[in-house]
């Protein structure tokens, strides 16, 4: 178990928000897993199934780690979508997403999956730019619960309006479906993502860039990437455009990589960094998304991500955000309120 300061409230005033567009998904952040950040594109059946099972075994699904997410790689072919249709793998997927979504669904998880809104995706697979509806159905109709809709962090000149077209066709084609389907528009915080994400119906943004396996690197690694504390600071000043149904993310946990991802960069963190890690994003209320291979967490790791207390900050109805309510230079303070006035 571990500790964490309980501070008062302070509340910030905020000018009025456009009012969000609900499907009445994700009131509390989600929590789960997401394949890219030790895998990328290697993955398959056999990984998403012991991942599964490796979750209700150790106790993170009981823990509240509902979500199993594939991130890119599960499609067929790598290509424009003009000259490819978006399937799933017949190699990598032989019984198809139906049968992962009904594995989960089975065990009382959630499964996730990806795509993106341009002609390929991030890895170069098959994107959805054009068939926004019939990948709605598409993915409905084979029980998926979510969709993490990268734009790559292209667009990064976009004029609003252009990116907000973007993501609202694809919000508009899943909440057209009977099933719903959280949406994560990952779009690396620009366009001012957060003023609008809302209104469109989008659950989760990306509030910055990628985040590395590091808690304080000096700078940007490759001049891109924010490392813990990086990403904390972006969202300072943010917490006025989330709240439950639609959350600032501040990307994926990197607790349990130990600068062994395969995709990510960073030389890892140490144990106390990465607890403190942990908190912090259950204080500002981000999902919670582990990129480690959780078949083989070490038991400090494993303490950390399934403490109740702490999970249960993250999850609490209320929904507010941690604000950063002291500013000493060395020492910042944040507060966050919970629904029971503590």
């Amino acid at each position: 178990m571990f500790a964490i300061l309980s501070l008062a409230f302070v509340s910030v005033s905020s000018a009025a928000q456009p009012a969000p567009r609900s499907n009445g998904l994700a009131q509390t952040p989600p929590v789960g897993w997401s394949s890219w950040n030790n895998f990328g594109d290697d993955i398959n059946e056999q990984i998403v199934i012991e991942t599964i099972d490796a979750m209700i075994a150790n106790g993170m699904r009981d823990a509240g780690y509902v979500f199993v997410n594939l991130d890119d790689g599960w499609q067929r072919y790598k290509g424009a979508r003009r000259d490819h249709p978006l399937e799933f793998d017949p190699i990598k997927f032989p019984r198809g997403i139906s049968y992962l979504a009904d594995y989960a669904h089975q065990r009382g998880m959630k499964l996730g999956i990806y795509s993106g809104p341009g002609q390929t995706t991030c890895a170069g697979y098959t994107g959805s730019e054009g068939h926004e509806a019939e990948e709605a159905r598409m993915f409905a109709s084979w029980g998926v619960d979510h969709l993490k809709y990268d734009s790559c962090c292209s667009h990064r000149e976009a004029p609003k309006e252009e990116l907000q077209k973007i993501f609202r066709t694809m919000s508009n084609a899943l909440m057209a479906q009977k099933r719903g389907i959280v949406l994560h528009a990952c779009h690396c915080g620009w366009g001012d993502i957060w003023e609008w994400a809302a209104a469109l119906g989008i659950n989760h943004w990306r509030i910055g860039q990628d985040i590395s396996d590091d808690f304080n690197y000096p700078g940007n690694r490759e001049q891109y990437y924010f490392d813990v504390l990086d990403q904390l600071d972006r969202g300072v000043g943010l917490e006025k455009y989330a709240g439950p149904g639609h959350w600032n993310d501040y990307d994926m946990l990197i607790v349990g990589l130990d600068g062994k991802s395969k995709q990510l960069v960073g030389t890892g963190a140490s144990n106390t960094e990465y607890r403190t890690h942990f908190s912090l994003w259950a204080m500002v209320s981000s999902p919670m998304l582990v990129g480690a291979d959780v078949r083989k967490l070490d038991q400090y790791s494993l303490e950390t991500l399934t403490n109740q207390e702490i999970v249960a900050l993250n999850q609490d109805p209320a929904g507010n955000i941690a604000h950063k309510v002291r500013d000493d230079g060395d020492l910042e303070v944040f507060a966050k309120e919970l629904a029971d006035g503590s």
